[in-house]
């Protein structure tokens, strides 16, 4: 373990030293950024307004006392979207969709020798495969949230008016009512941290491949599955520590 941490903390380093050429750099960002923000925006976007419409629904369902403002269902589905559901499941999905197309492909870069042509002309590979790919995914994952949170909370306005479980007017009543700005800035520092872990592990992954075809689906494999497992322990901490 502290063999792969040290490691994983050297390639880290090496990606983040200064680019030869600069111009080539930005353009490998702007390539990754495109790959990661719009090639991620249909999946997206579907699981956040079924995700905030099923949200809605099962929180009416549970609101059976007269007591209780049927209101609350939009508070409680607003702040389970903000805090939970958008940065979360939709990290954990760009981990299956984004990080095992980064660990792929670095994958097979190694095994055909790519990198090692790479180094042998005098260019850094991994600042040259990896920083992009970490840089368009700590800034295009928290634009992803952005979108998800409006669009999960926009599928929970659709649900009521779909089913009728509480009244559209109650719900935009719960969704404004008592709204925290904390709940927000926890959301972008837990996408960018998701990022971060999404981008550099399965590219340390696939950059440490060996063998062949089969090696380079076990790395992809293998990446996804770390990157799994470490959001659900980021989640926990920053959601410990900053509420």
């Amino acid at each position: 373990m502290f063999q792969s941490l040290g490691k994983y903390i050297l390639l880290l380093r090496l990606s983040f030293k200064k680019p030869e050429k600069f111009s080539v750099y930005w353009a490998e960002v702007m390539r990754e950024m495109v790959s990661v923000g719009i090639g991620s925006l249909g999946i997206i976007s579907i699981i956040s307004v079924f995700i905030g419409a099923a949200t809605t629904i099962q929180v009416a369902f549970q609101l059976s006392s007269p007591l209780v403002p049927r209101s609350i269902a939009g508070s409680i589905s607003r702040d389970s979207n903000i805090l939970e559901f958008s940065p979360t499941i939709s990290s954990l999905v760009l981990a299956g969709r984004v990080g095992s197309n980064f660990a792929s492909n670095i994958g097979t870069m190694r095994v055909t020798e790519q990198i090692d042509a790479l180094e042998i002309m005098g260019v850094n590979a991994p600042g040259y495969l990896i920083s992009p790919k970490i840089l368009a995914s700590i800034t295009m994952v928290p634009l992803l949230v952005i979108i998800s949170i409006c669009l999960g909370i926009t599928g929970g306005y659709i649900a009521c008016l779909v089913t009728g479980s509480i009244t559209p007017a109650d719900y935009i009543m719960g969704v404004n009512d008592g709204f925290d700005g904390l709940t927000i800035r926890v959301a972008l520092v837990k996408a960018f941290v998701f990022g971060f872990l999404i981008a550099s592990i399965c590219s340390y992954q696939g950059f440490y491949t060996t063998g062949g075809a089969l090696e380079v689906g076990q790395s992809a494999t293998r990446g996804v599955v770390f990157s799994c497992v470490w959001i659900l322990f980021a989640d926990l901490m920053i959601t410990s520590l900053m509420l």
